[in-house]
């Protein structure tokens, strides 16, 4: 006698089937996060030895902290001894860019989303993973993401308390070195893209020139330049580069 299925249980078996398969492909596409986040939380552990910080507080703050630049901030705060009022600021400056990002990133969600999967998904934002999660087709799968956050996020925790185990032990050169890696994963991030779409390529280029010329000749730090330029150019490709509202399945 044949096995009858209820359309409910087959519905459930089909959406973990996707779930699992989004997993696994995402964390395959996170693996080249994780190998370059291992790589500069190396060298943060060795900025976090000068400010006293354990292995284990430095494994819990990358784990709890998806920021290199903020990271670092914090770090050299609490070795200069910075008032926790001054530390509160220079970390809301140097991420206030993820704010801009989260913008953008609401749009490649699904309005039905819960907002438990929107709120694990603004927590592990970052610059290497908003770049991977806007170059995805249609709306972002929140199970493709947790598969990328997977490998990424314990590389860039274990990183760091292993960069503070190592100390000082390694020259400085080569902990330079290994801070390319990033870069170097990101620029691999948006070449694709790039290639495909003239203006994309065009910006990234007037990108490239203007943090250029704002880091040469003005004063303003990194992370307001980035905020800054990112509101202007952005503004500038929707008066002079509008783009088609595409439609989402």
């Amino acid at each position: 006698m044949a096995k009858i299925t209820s359309p409910l249980l087959l519905y459930e078996r089909n959406c973990y089937t996707m779930n699992i398969n989004s997993l696994k492909r995402g964390f395959k596409d996170g693996i080249p996060i994780g190998l370059g986040y291992f790589a500069v939380a190396f060298s943060l552990g060795i900025v976090a030895v000068s400010a006293g910080i354990s292995p284990f507080q430095g494994f819990i703050t990358s784990l709890l902290v998806n920021a290199s630049a903020g990271e670092n901030a914090a770090f050299i705060a609490i070795r200069e001894s910075v008032p926790y009022l001054q530390m509160a600021m220079i970390m809301i400056v140097s991420n206030m860019r993820y704010i801009l990002m989260s913008f953008a990133l609401s749009q490649k969600i699904n309005p039905k989303e819960n907002f438990i999967h929107r709120l694990i998904l603004g927590f592990f934002l970052t610059d290497e993973y908003f770049a991977l999660a806007i170059s995805q087709d249609g709306y972002l799968d929140p199970y493709y993401s947790y598969g990328a956050f997977l490998f990424a996020v314990p590389c860039w925790a274990t990183g760091t308390a292993l960069g503070i185990m190592m100390g000082n032990i390694l020259p400085s050169r080569i902990t330079s070195a290994l801070s390319v890696a990033l870069y170097a994963m990101f620029m691999a991030i948006f070449i694709p893209p790039a290639k495909k779409d003239r203006n994309i390529a065009i910006l990234i280029v007037i990108c490239f020139i203007s943090s250029y010329l704002v880091y040469k000749f003005t004063s303003i730090s990194s992370s307001l330049s980035v905020i800054i330029l990112t509101i202007l150019i952005s503004c500038l490709a929707a008066l002079l580069m509008p783009r088609k509202e595409e439609k989402h399945e």
